[in-house]
Protein backbone atom coordinates (compact mmCIF):
# COMPACT_ATOMS: atom_id res chain seq x y z
CA UNK A 1 0.00 0.00 0.00
CA UNK A 2 1.88 3.40 -1.45
CA UNK A 3 0.31 6.68 0.29
CA UNK A 4 0.92 9.60 -2.41
CA UNK A 5 1.47 13.49 -1.42
CA UNK A 6 -1.53 13.89 -2.67
CA UNK A 7 -3.81 12.37 -0.56
CA UNK A 8 -4.57 9.06 -2.93
CA UNK A 9 -3.19 6.07 -1.66
CA UNK A 10 -2.41 2.80 -3.88
CA UNK A 11 -3.85 -0.58 -3.05
CA UNK A 12 -3.09 -3.78 -4.98
CA UNK A 13 -6.88 -5.10 -4.04
CA UNK A 14 -9.93 -4.48 -1.93
CA UNK A 15 -11.54 -7.17 0.66
CA UNK A 16 -15.02 -7.39 1.21
CA UNK A 17 -16.88 -8.70 4.62
CA UNK A 18 -18.31 -12.25 2.32
CA UNK A 19 -14.56 -12.91 1.13
CA UNK A 20 -12.23 -15.41 2.40
CA UNK A 21 -9.75 -13.75 4.67
CA UNK A 22 -6.31 -14.10 3.61
CA UNK A 23 -3.17 -11.99 4.18
CA UNK A 24 -2.17 -9.78 0.91
CA UNK A 25 0.14 -7.23 0.75
CA UNK A 26 -1.51 -3.61 -0.28
CA UNK A 27 -5.20 -5.18 0.31
CA UNK A 28 -7.42 -2.62 1.65
CA UNK A 29 -10.75 -3.09 2.72
CA UNK A 30 -13.55 -1.87 0.05
CA UNK A 31 -15.88 -0.38 3.15
CA UNK A 32 -16.20 -0.14 6.41
CA UNK A 33 -19.00 0.64 9.01
CA UNK A 34 -18.53 1.87 11.90
CA UNK A 35 -20.95 1.14 14.66
CA UNK A 36 -22.10 3.24 17.28
CA UNK A 37 -20.19 3.60 20.15
CA UNK A 38 -21.61 1.62 23.56
CA UNK A 39 -21.28 2.65 26.60
CA UNK A 40 -23.28 3.85 29.78
CA UNK A 41 -23.39 7.30 28.63
CA UNK A 42 -23.44 6.71 25.27
CA UNK A 43 -27.18 5.75 23.31
CA UNK A 44 -27.68 4.64 19.84
CA UNK A 45 -29.55 6.87 17.00
CA UNK A 46 -31.97 5.65 14.24
CA UNK A 47 -29.40 7.82 12.13
CA UNK A 48 -27.25 6.26 9.61
CA UNK A 49 -24.53 8.48 7.96
CA UNK A 50 -23.16 6.86 4.25
CA UNK A 51 -19.96 8.31 2.75
CA UNK A 52 -20.14 6.17 -0.98
CA UNK A 53 -17.56 8.86 -2.96
CA UNK A 54 -14.95 9.59 -0.72
CA UNK A 55 -13.06 6.95 -1.03
CA UNK A 56 -9.27 7.27 -2.33
CA UNK A 57 -7.54 3.95 -1.98
CA UNK A 58 -7.26 3.54 -5.75
CA UNK A 59 -5.88 -0.74 -7.64
CA UNK A 60 -2.56 -0.01 -9.39
CA UNK A 61 -4.20 -2.05 -11.83
CA UNK A 62 -6.48 0.77 -12.60
CA UNK A 63 -4.78 3.71 -11.99
CA UNK A 64 -2.58 1.99 -15.29
CA UNK A 65 -5.61 1.32 -17.05
CA UNK A 66 -6.06 5.23 -17.07
CA UNK A 67 -5.22 7.73 -19.58
CA UNK A 68 -5.31 10.51 -16.80
CA UNK A 69 -2.78 11.29 -14.19
CA UNK A 70 -3.14 10.73 -9.86
CA UNK A 71 -4.29 14.11 -10.00
CA UNK A 72 -6.83 14.49 -12.37
CA UNK A 73 -8.65 11.07 -11.64
CA UNK A 74 -8.99 12.45 -8.59
CA UNK A 75 -11.42 15.39 -9.20
CA UNK A 76 -14.56 12.59 -9.44
CA UNK A 77 -13.83 11.80 -5.75
CA UNK A 78 -15.81 13.77 -2.40
CA UNK A 79 -12.39 13.83 -1.32
CA UNK A 80 -12.26 14.05 2.28
CA UNK A 81 -15.55 13.70 3.27
CA UNK A 82 -14.60 10.69 5.81
CA UNK A 83 -12.18 12.71 7.69
CA UNK A 84 -15.25 15.01 8.60
CA UNK A 85 -17.36 12.63 9.29
CA UNK A 86 -14.96 9.79 11.38
CA UNK A 87 -16.18 10.86 14.38
CA UNK A 88 -19.55 10.74 14.53
CA UNK A 89 -20.25 6.95 15.57
CA UNK A 90 -19.26 8.32 18.98
CA UNK A 91 -22.73 10.38 18.71
CA UNK A 92 -24.82 7.61 18.68
CA UNK A 93 -24.70 7.31 14.72
CA UNK A 94 -23.61 4.47 12.48
CA UNK A 95 -21.22 5.54 9.69
CA UNK A 96 -20.73 3.32 6.45
CA UNK A 97 -17.86 4.25 3.99
CA UNK A 98 -16.31 3.07 0.71
CA UNK A 99 -12.51 3.00 0.35
CA UNK A 100 -12.57 2.59 -3.51
CA UNK A 101 -13.06 5.71 -5.77
CA UNK A 102 -16.35 6.68 -7.44
CA UNK A 103 -14.27 6.65 -10.75
CA UNK A 104 -13.84 3.01 -10.41
CA UNK A 105 -17.27 1.97 -9.09
CA UNK A 106 -20.07 4.97 -8.78
CA UNK A 107 -22.25 3.22 -5.99
CA UNK A 108 -24.79 5.85 -6.43
CA UNK A 109 -25.79 4.71 -9.48
CA UNK A 110 -28.63 1.49 -10.63
CA UNK A 111 -26.47 -2.06 -9.94
CA UNK A 112 -26.29 -2.04 -14.31
CA UNK A 113 -26.47 1.27 -15.20
CA UNK A 114 -23.58 0.32 -18.03
CA UNK A 115 -22.51 2.25 -21.54
CA UNK A 116 -21.93 -1.10 -24.06
CA UNK A 117 -19.21 1.37 -26.26
CA UNK A 118 -17.08 0.96 -23.01
CA UNK A 119 -16.80 -3.18 -23.26
CA UNK A 120 -15.11 -5.39 -25.27
CA UNK A 121 -17.72 -8.28 -25.31
CA UNK A 122 -21.54 -8.68 -24.60
CA UNK A 123 -22.85 -7.37 -21.74
CA UNK A 124 -26.57 -9.26 -20.05
CA UNK A 125 -29.54 -8.16 -21.90
CA UNK A 126 -31.23 -6.60 -18.23
CA UNK A 127 -28.53 -3.61 -18.22
CA UNK A 128 -29.40 0.03 -18.48
CA UNK A 129 -27.77 1.54 -21.11
CA UNK A 130 -30.39 4.20 -21.93
CA UNK A 131 -30.22 6.49 -18.59
CA UNK A 132 -29.36 10.13 -18.97
CA UNK A 133 -26.46 9.10 -16.50
CA UNK A 134 -25.49 6.63 -19.14
CA UNK A 135 -25.90 8.71 -21.59
CA UNK A 136 -23.87 11.75 -19.92
CA UNK A 137 -20.46 9.30 -19.21
CA UNK A 138 -21.42 8.69 -15.51
CA UNK A 139 -23.19 5.09 -15.28
CA UNK A 140 -21.76 2.64 -12.72
CA UNK A 141 -18.74 2.41 -14.37
CA UNK A 142 -18.05 6.13 -15.42
CA UNK A 143 -16.72 7.11 -18.80
CA UNK A 144 -15.45 10.77 -18.03
CA UNK A 145 -14.21 11.93 -14.64
CA UNK A 146 -14.75 15.56 -13.91
CA UNK A 147 -14.93 18.15 -16.44
CA UNK A 148 -15.46 15.84 -19.12
CA UNK A 149 -12.24 13.99 -19.13
CA UNK A 150 -12.38 10.29 -20.70
CA UNK A 151 -11.18 7.87 -18.06
CA UNK A 152 -9.83 4.66 -19.89
CA UNK A 153 -7.33 4.51 -22.33
CA UNK A 154 -9.29 1.45 -23.65
CA UNK A 155 -12.43 -0.76 -23.71
CA UNK A 156 -12.60 -2.70 -21.05
CA UNK A 157 -13.64 -6.41 -20.81
CA UNK A 158 -17.59 -7.03 -20.32
CA UNK A 159 -16.55 -9.71 -17.71
CA UNK A 160 -14.48 -6.69 -15.50
CA UNK A 161 -17.71 -4.57 -15.70
CA UNK A 162 -19.75 -7.89 -14.10
CA UNK A 163 -16.82 -8.25 -11.57
CA UNK A 164 -17.16 -4.98 -10.02
CA UNK A 165 -20.56 -5.14 -9.62
CA UNK A 166 -20.77 -8.46 -8.00
CA UNK A 167 -17.43 -8.09 -5.86
CA UNK A 168 -18.22 -4.55 -4.63
CA UNK A 169 -21.75 -3.15 -5.46
CA UNK A 170 -23.77 -5.86 -4.66
CA UNK A 171 -21.88 -6.44 -1.38
CA UNK A 172 -21.68 -2.85 -0.36
CA UNK A 173 -25.55 -2.57 -0.49
CA UNK A 174 -26.26 -5.59 0.65
CA UNK A 175 -24.29 -4.53 3.88
CA UNK A 176 -26.37 -0.90 3.74
CA UNK A 177 -29.72 -2.88 3.93
CA UNK A 178 -28.33 -5.03 6.45
CA UNK A 179 -27.28 -1.60 8.91
CA UNK A 180 -30.70 -0.02 8.04
CA UNK A 181 -32.49 -3.07 8.83
CA UNK A 182 -30.98 -3.53 12.47
CA UNK A 183 -31.99 0.09 13.05
CA UNK A 184 -35.46 -0.27 11.81
CA UNK A 185 -35.71 -2.80 13.49
CA UNK A 186 -34.39 -1.48 17.09
CA UNK A 187 -36.28 1.82 16.61
CA UNK A 188 -38.95 1.30 14.11
CA UNK A 189 -37.80 3.51 11.97
CA UNK A 190 -34.31 4.62 9.95
CA UNK A 191 -32.77 7.55 8.91
CA UNK A 192 -30.02 7.60 6.41
CA UNK A 193 -28.07 10.77 5.29
CA UNK A 194 -26.19 10.45 2.19
CA UNK A 195 -23.13 12.38 1.94
CA UNK A 196 -21.47 14.20 -0.66
CA UNK A 197 -19.79 17.38 -1.61
CA UNK A 198 -19.69 19.81 -5.01
CA UNK A 199 -18.03 21.69 -6.92
CA UNK A 200 -18.06 25.62 -5.60
CA UNK A 201 -18.48 26.79 -9.38
CA UNK A 202 -21.96 26.12 -10.77
CA UNK A 203 -22.37 24.69 -14.12
CA UNK A 204 -23.47 26.15 -17.04
CA UNK A 205 -27.07 24.79 -16.65
CA UNK A 206 -27.57 26.30 -13.25
CA UNK A 207 -28.55 30.15 -13.02
CA UNK A 208 -27.13 31.32 -9.67
CA UNK A 209 -23.48 32.36 -9.96
CA UNK A 210 -22.76 30.49 -6.73
CA UNK A 211 -23.99 27.89 -5.22
CA UNK A 212 -24.99 27.43 -1.46
CA UNK A 213 -22.95 26.07 1.07
CA UNK A 214 -25.16 23.22 1.55
CA UNK A 215 -27.88 21.57 -0.55
CA UNK A 216 -30.49 19.17 1.12
CA UNK A 217 -32.04 16.95 -1.15
CA UNK A 218 -34.59 14.83 -0.21
CA UNK A 219 -36.75 13.63 -3.96
CA UNK A 220 -38.98 17.11 -2.93
CA UNK A 221 -40.37 15.27 -0.17
CA UNK A 222 -40.70 12.30 -1.28
CA UNK A 223 -37.77 10.17 0.64
CA UNK A 224 -38.06 11.35 3.90
CA UNK A 225 -40.64 13.07 6.47
CA UNK A 226 -40.79 17.19 5.55
CA UNK A 227 -40.48 17.60 9.43
CA UNK A 228 -36.72 16.14 9.26
CA UNK A 229 -35.71 18.14 6.02
CA UNK A 230 -36.82 21.30 7.68
CA UNK A 231 -34.94 20.23 10.98
CA UNK A 232 -31.56 19.78 9.20
CA UNK A 233 -31.77 22.85 6.61
CA UNK A 234 -32.88 24.63 10.16
CA UNK A 235 -30.24 23.83 12.57
CA UNK A 236 -27.18 24.28 9.32
CA UNK A 237 -28.62 27.98 9.35
CA UNK A 238 -28.60 28.49 12.37
CA UNK A 239 -24.64 27.96 12.45
CA UNK A 240 -24.72 31.04 10.00
CA UNK A 241 -24.24 28.41 6.71
CA UNK A 242 -26.58 29.27 3.28
CA UNK A 243 -28.46 26.01 2.56
CA UNK A 244 -30.62 25.24 -0.75
CA UNK A 245 -33.14 22.56 -1.13
CA UNK A 246 -33.40 19.60 -3.85
CA UNK A 247 -31.70 22.39 -6.57
CA UNK A 248 -29.56 21.54 -8.15
CA UNK A 249 -29.16 18.29 -6.06
CA UNK A 250 -32.14 16.46 -5.32
CA UNK A 251 -31.04 13.34 -4.06
CA UNK A 252 -29.52 10.61 -6.32
CA UNK A 253 -30.06 6.74 -6.85
CA UNK A 254 -29.33 5.93 -3.24
CA UNK A 255 -31.52 8.72 -1.45
CA UNK A 256 -34.50 7.59 -4.00
CA UNK A 257 -33.81 3.97 -3.68
CA UNK A 258 -33.94 3.75 0.12
CA UNK A 259 -36.19 6.31 1.37
CA UNK A 260 -39.46 5.15 1.63
CA UNK A 261 -41.04 7.36 4.22
CA UNK A 262 -44.10 5.45 4.35
CA UNK A 263 -42.44 2.10 5.51
CA UNK A 264 -40.32 4.09 8.03
CA UNK A 265 -37.24 4.42 6.21
CA UNK A 266 -36.33 8.34 5.66
CA UNK A 267 -33.31 9.20 3.32
CA UNK A 268 -31.69 12.63 2.28
CA UNK A 269 -28.83 13.63 0.39
CA UNK A 270 -26.56 15.92 1.96
CA UNK A 271 -24.11 18.15 -0.91
CA UNK A 272 -21.50 20.40 1.07
CA UNK A 273 -19.73 23.07 -0.73
CA UNK A 274 -15.72 21.93 -1.01
CA UNK A 275 -14.82 25.60 -0.76
CA UNK A 276 -15.67 25.58 2.92
CA UNK A 277 -12.77 22.67 3.34
CA UNK A 278 -10.65 22.00 0.69
CA UNK A 279 -8.41 23.72 -2.25
CA UNK A 280 -9.98 22.26 -5.02
CA UNK A 281 -7.42 23.11 -7.71
CA UNK A 282 -4.74 21.01 -5.47
CA UNK A 283 -7.55 18.41 -3.56
CA UNK A 284 -5.79 19.03 -0.38
CA UNK A 285 -7.94 20.08 2.64
CA UNK A 286 -7.81 23.66 3.89
CA UNK A 287 -7.96 24.78 7.25
CA UNK A 288 -11.70 25.18 7.34
CA UNK A 289 -11.88 21.52 7.37
CA UNK A 290 -11.18 22.10 11.36
CA UNK A 291 -14.52 24.47 11.74
CA UNK A 292 -16.54 22.85 9.24
CA UNK A 293 -15.95 19.47 11.29
CA UNK A 294 -16.81 20.75 14.69
CA UNK A 295 -20.14 22.31 13.23
CA UNK A 296 -21.53 19.53 11.18
CA UNK A 297 -20.77 17.48 14.83
CA UNK A 298 -22.81 20.25 16.36
CA UNK A 299 -25.70 19.90 14.16
CA UNK A 300 -25.67 15.91 14.46
CA UNK A 301 -25.53 16.08 18.11
CA UNK A 302 -28.15 18.38 17.89
CA UNK A 303 -30.28 16.83 15.71
CA UNK A 304 -29.73 13.61 17.93
CA UNK A 305 -31.12 15.62 20.93
CA UNK A 306 -34.40 16.85 18.90
CA UNK A 307 -34.78 13.51 17.97
CA UNK A 308 -34.04 12.10 21.32
CA UNK A 309 -36.36 14.39 23.23
CA UNK A 310 -39.43 13.15 20.97
CA UNK A 311 -39.00 14.74 17.75
CA UNK A 312 -38.02 11.05 16.27
CA UNK A 313 -41.55 9.63 16.95
CA UNK A 314 -43.12 12.96 15.12
CA UNK A 315 -40.60 11.97 12.03
CA UNK A 316 -41.87 8.71 12.25
CA UNK A 317 -44.94 9.65 12.06
CA UNK A 318 -45.28 11.55 9.71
Amino acid sequence: MKAQSDGLIEVSSYSTPSATPKAVTGQIAAFEVHHPKQGPHETPLPLLANSPHAGRHYLTSFLESSRLDKHEIRRSEDAYLDLLLDDIHRFGLTYMKANFPRAYLDLNREPYELDPKMFEGKLPNYINSRSLRVAGGLGTIARIASEGREIYRQRLPAAEALHRVESLYKPYHRQLRTCLGDIQRQFGYAILFDWHSMPSIPNSKEANAKRPDFVIGDRFGSSCAGRLSDLVVSLLRNKGYTVAQNKPYAGGFITEHYGRREKGLHAIQIEINRALYMDEQSIRPHNGIVELKYNVNCVLLELAQQISWGEGSQIAAE
